[in-house]
């Protein structure tokens, strides 16, 4: 069971890693799969939190994307509209196998709320020749982009990759032993697994892609203004933010003060999160409901750490995948599994790994920060107002930003022994997630998602 960083970096579009990027190309993949099979008619079923938060998630506009062949990396997410507003007026469907057929939306696309028993995140492709089923299949969507059909799913293979690494690890206490062992750095240990797949420099140029795509979506959310698409009508509040801090009134100009740094990091990942929310060019971290805590921290620690340098966000990504990849393995990194404790605690852990590990952390250090980093968002629901990824999901990972970058204070003040280790803690989330009621992973069927609506 071999895990890539670049499993848990994927560059892709917004709102969601679990309800848009794997539904598109788990349908990409239906549909190549079809080869020049001649079909009439498709149909897609959405079950579960795809069914009950599809509608604010783009779920249907993604899986027809998929159909046509387009994916996540490489969409143009300015043409999705346009395509749609053709197929509402009755243009037919172009297949990524180069099939032509009727589609209409309000019928071909199924919802259903019903969980299957595998994931809460599922979907049914059928593909018909006029009343004779060609080919069917289900897919699940785990979170991060990441997605099995039935197949896969009956056999258990969640994790398909089975590349030997140099130093394979499936707890936190089994990566530290392999750290003592042979005297590396978390970063140092996941660049030799890396290698697995690919050359060192491709490694570091592909990360430093990933951080760039990061880094643009930081920009753009600075730039935008207007208010973010769905219907709730929430107010970009980065740009405004971002123009106060770059040009701060009169009165405040003389006052030192360290919430001026906190505020930076706020904007960071406030900017990401608007970014994602509008569908715009994203990168899973490990989810899209979570992708500007990692982003927002790392930028952070190149504003204000003066011997910041490329080398250190090559090791912040490498040994926060590091702890995505348990969290993934041992947990989940799925709201509709575990709720947000697994993306937003994840993520939370992930970044205050990274910023440890560069400001010259011990491993033990390094494993205590991403501990505190989880252990205190244990429990988070996942309660989207309206079935969007904006309230809470914009500030939260605005607060989580913070609490990253103060976990990895904490755990750097200690010398990396603590009660309580990160691979209890991430037990602990797996088990919260299965206690949890269902209203409380991403349905919007409790908490904020039916309280903040007024009837």
């Amino acid at each position: 069971m071999a895990i890539s960083v670049f499993d848990l970096f994927r560059i892709g579009i917004g709102p969601s890693s679990s309800h848009t990027v794997g539904p598109m190309r788990a349908a990409r993949d239906f549909a190549l799969a079809l080869g020049d099979t001649t079909i009439t008619r498709l149909v897609v079923r959405l079950h579960g939190s795809l069914a009950a938060t599809g509608v604010g998630h783009g779920t249907d506009q993604a899986v027809i994307m998929g159909l046509m062949g387009e994916a996540p990396e490489s969409i143009d997410p300015d043409t999705i509209a346009s395509r749609l507003k053709q197929l509402d007026e009755g243009e037919p469907l172009l297949l990524a196998n180069g099939q032509q057929i009727a589609f209409e939306v309000g019928s071909d696309v199924e919802w259903d709320e019903t969980c299957l028993p595998f994931h809460p995140n599922a979907m049914v492709l059928s593909a018909y020749c006029h009343d004779t089923l060609i080919a069917t299949n289900t897919y699940y969507s785990l979170g991060g982009g990441f997605y099995v059909d039935q197949a896969k799913a009956d056999q258990g293979e969640v994790d398909e990759d089975s590349t030997p690494l140099t130093y394979p690890f499936n707890t936190a206490e089994e990566l530290l032993a392999l750290c003592r062992q042979h005297q590396l750095r978390i970063s140092q240990l996941m660049l030799e697994n890396e290698k697995a797949w690919r050359s060192e420099s491709a490694i570091r140029e592909e990360l430093l892609t990933i951080w760039h795509a990061m880094s643009d979506s930081i920009d753009n959310g600075l730039r935008a203004t207007g208010h973010l698409p769905g219907g709730l009508n929430v107010r970009r509040r980065a740009q405004s933010l971002h123009q106060q801090l770059l040009n701060p009134p009169e009165n405040q100009r003389l006052i030192v003060s360290s919430f001026t740094v906190m505020d930076w990091v706020n904007v960071f990942a406030l900017a990401v999160n608007e970014e994602n929310a509008a569908g715009r060019r994203m990168v899973t971290a490990p989810t899209n409901g979570a992708a500007g805590i990692v982003p927002a921290v790392l930028a952070y620690y190149l504003k204000f750490e003066p011997d910041a340098s490329e080398v250190d966000v090559v090791d912040f990504l490498l040994t926060a995948g590091a702890v995505g990849i348990l969290c993934k393995k041992n947990a989940s990194i799925s709201g509709a599994e575990v709720g947000c404790q697994g993306e937003v605690g994840s993520a939370c852990a992930m970044a205050a790994a990274g910023l440890a590990e560069v400001l010259g952390g011990t491993p033990g250090q390094v494993e205590n920060a991403a501990e505190i980093g989880l252990e205190h968002n244990l429990g988070l629901t996942c309660d989207p107002v309206g079935g969007l990824v904006q309230v809470p999901c914009i500030e939260r990972n605005a607060i989580a930003s913070v609490k990253a970058i103060n976990a990895a204070r904490m755990a750097l003040h200690g010398d990396g022994e603590h009660f309580i280790s990160l691979d209890k803690v991430i037990r602990t989330m797996r088990d919260t997630g299965r206690d949890m009621q269902d209203k409380y992973k991403e349905t919007s069927k409790g908490g904020l998602a039916v309280n903040a609506i007024e009837c």
